[in-house]
């Protein structure tokens, strides 16, 4: 675009914006012409983020904001790059523009920004579907982010969110639902949509079934956006296989197993899925026990968890390997000696039968106490 000064395009942006808009351009002259570059910038973040000004992001920003780039907070200046990039004709139009932002700031003095924008390449690349070049740039981002004592929590959030949807595209489960919750850690969850709250969760429900290296899913059931999945019907029986998964509800289990060919990533993991109920049936049978009550023969275990009993040594080298339990088994008695197992989180249920068991456990004592009392009568005296 042929403009003669900077006053004439902002006149012509002016005519060209709605309304609402058109006082903030007029300011934006002021603030130009008094060089307040830190009000200018705030300024133009307000403008950016109204939906009225998609279509001006663009020329401002090549036109006007690159007058002063090298003035401003850089990483206010990927974010407005960021914006204007939404606007361009398609990805390899973005990744030519977002190239450009990473060299303009690629400076050692504004590597938050380098790093910002370099996420955002990565972005690009995945829906480019260059994955290679997608982890060469975030793997330089992680490199760069380790070395830093604090950055803005918009970075962090960039960089995980970016970094699970590459391990989506890899389909690597467990990085996807680690690295989905970090981001989730870096944002109010509140900001998201109620469909990309929704989307979220499911994907992070998903993940964290199917993923050979998950077995307890304490982290996402205490986490809010979990409860997106019972705003409809379409999803609750995921919100309740999750927690069907942590108490080794068997029996809820196999009423809710009827939904699980509705996902095409489920239903390519059925037998894994059977396995990890029933080493939830495992663990949550010997949770149920005190600790003094853990030598479990294998016909108890085949009864708890309903696996045959020619597998039962197998699941619980299983569960063993995966130090879901600790201990030692007797293969020739058929007893399973277990003085450990993995803490979780807890459902009412679970609770419930945690209290019955204090319960016992004090009234133990207490007949315990009148034993001692009752024998020792002549010691105390």
């Amino acid at each position: 675009m042929n403009v003669d000064t900077i006053s004439d395009f902002l006149a012509e942006q002016r005519d060209q914006a709605p309304e609402e808009l058109q006082p903030l351009v007029l300011e934006f002259e002021t603030l130009w012409e008094r060089k307040l570059w830190h009000q200018l910038t705030n300024l133009l973040l307000d403008f950016f983020n109204n939906p009225g000004s998609a279509p001006q992001r663009l020329q401002f920003y090549k036109v006007f904001i690159l007058k002063f780039a090298d003035k401003i907070n850089q990483l206010k200046l990927v974010d407005l790059a960021l914006k204007a990039a939404t606007q361009c004709r398609d990805n390899q139009e973005r990744l030519s523009f977002l190239e450009a932002v990473v060299k303009k700031v690629d400076d050692e003095d504004s590597q938050d920004a380098y790093v910002f924008a370099t996420i955002a390449v990565a972005r690009v690349k995945l829906d480019l579907s260059d994955l290679d070049g997608a982890r060469k740039d975030l793997d330089t981002a992680e490199r760069i982010l380790d070395n830093f004592d604090s950055v803005e929590s918009v970075v962090h959030a960039a960089f995980y969110d970016t970094n699970a949807n590459y391990f989506q595209a890899k389909s690597d489960s467990g990085s996807y639902y680690k690295n989905a919750l970090l981001y989730l850690a870096c944002i109010d969850v509140k900001s998201l949509s109620v469909e990309e709250q929704r989307q979220r969760a499911y994907n992070l429900a998903i993940a964290a079934l199917v993923s050979s290296s998950i077995y307890n899913f304490g982290e996402l059931l205490l986490h809010p956006i979990l409860d997106a999945l019972t705003i409809d019907d379409r999803h609750k029986w995921l919100h309740q296989l999750l927690f069907a998964f942590n108490r080794g509800d068997l029996a809820a289990y196999d009423l809710l197993a009827s939904h699980i060919s509705s996902d095409p990533l489920l239903a390519q993991h059925t037998r894994q899925l059977r396995e990890k109920i029933y080493l939830a049936a495992l663990t949550e049978a010997v949770f149920r026990r005190p600790p003094h009550d853990r030598a479990m023969s294998f016909s108890t275990i085949a009864n708890e968890t309903k696996v045959h009993p020619d597998e039962i040594e197998h699941l619980i080298m299983k569960a063993l390997s995966l130090d879901l339990l600790r201990g030692t088994i007797d293969q020739v008695d058929e007893v399973a000696h277990i003085n450990w197992v993995q803490p979780k989180v807890l459902d009412m249920k679970q609770i419930e039968n945690m209290r019955q068991r204090l319960q016992e456990w004090d009234s133990s004592v207490d007949k315990l106490g009148n034993w001692i009392e009752g024998v020792g009568q002549d010691v105390w005296a």
